[in-house]
């Protein structure tokens, strides 16, 4: 007993100081936003001594270097549709291959698991080749396109669906049930939680990612989120360390919002499974 107390003593010393590894930059980004550009070039100190909101207020007023909304409706929309397209491809890839008899199933799943082996890097350069010879650069396009769907994701659900009993589903077809009505009514509900942690994890992907909307936009009002405040801190506001926290901060909401319901999820996935 004394040995198991230590131990977690032990382990909870450990997640205390990672939490603050982590906390720590978040709290440096929240206060320095709220900081004069006076003062977050000189105070030392973390909370500030004069709060302030001009950094926000320049950054949402100046639309023509920095349109913070319009950079938020781009990842959005992009987001949101490329979210949409991998999830429902994904799905139907992972039941085609797992309960229908298809020609050359084997090979075609032979395929999937060896794509997983490819680095994204490699494909990024044939990807904007293609874009630039479609003439489709600098548009939502290349930055919808490209997420169309995920080996890991075809092969999660692949695993999952394996290890479903399909009685259900000849129960169904018994009754009359189309393959439609089966894959909508038995098997979507089926795996709501391997399809929901999915969508988030592809989610948080499209929202961060920064290489590929870098090669595919030119223009300020087509940018990412990301793309955008790289631009803002690399530029004039490089010497104003509040507008760039700022920046930084509005960029981060969204992502923080779908971090703290993607941790509930897990937290409730991994509890019913235990329960089961």
């Amino acid at each position: 007993m004394k040995s198991m107390k230590k131990s977690n003593k032990l382990a909870l010393i450990i997640a205390v100081i990672m939490a603050i590894f982590f906390i720590v930059p978040l709290l440096y980004m929240f206060f320095t936003s709220f900081k004069s550009m006076s003062e977050s070039l000189s105070s030392a100190g973390l909370v500030p001594q004069s709060w302030t909101m001009e950094n926000y207020q320049s950054l949402l007023e100046d639309t023509s270097t920095s349109p913070m909304i319009r950079w938020l409706l781009n990842t959005t929309l992009v987001t949101v549709v490329g979210t949409t397209i991998v999830v429902t491809i994904d799905v139907l890839a992972a039941y085609a291959l797992a309960r229908l008899n298809l020609p050359f199933k084997n090979i075609a799943l032979f395929i999937v698991i060896a794509s997983l082996t490819i680095p994204g890097i490699v494909t990024l350069f044939p990807n904007f080749f293609i874009m630039q010879e479609i003439g489709v650069i600098d548009t939502y396009i290349p930055l919808i396109v490209i997420y169309t769907s995920s080996s890991m994701g075809v092969y999660m659900i692949y695993n999952f669906l394996k290890s479903f009993p399909g009685e259900l589903e000849e129960a169904a077809a018994l009754d009359g049930a189309s393959r439609w009505q089966i894959l909508r009514h038995v098997i979507l509900p089926s795996i709501k939680g391997p399809t929901t942690t999915l969508a988030i994890m592809t989610f948080l992907a499209i929202y961060n990612d920064f290489l590929w909307p870098s090669l595919v936009t030119n223009s300020t009002e087509m940018k990412t989120v990301t793309v955008g405040v790289a631009n803002l801190v690399q530029g004039a506001n490089f010497v104003n360390p509040g507008r760039m926290m700022a920046a930084t901060v509005i960029a981060t909401i969204p992502a923080l919002i779908v971090f703290v319901f993607a941790q509930r999820f897990f937290i409730q996935n991994d509890t019913a499974s235990g329960i089961k």
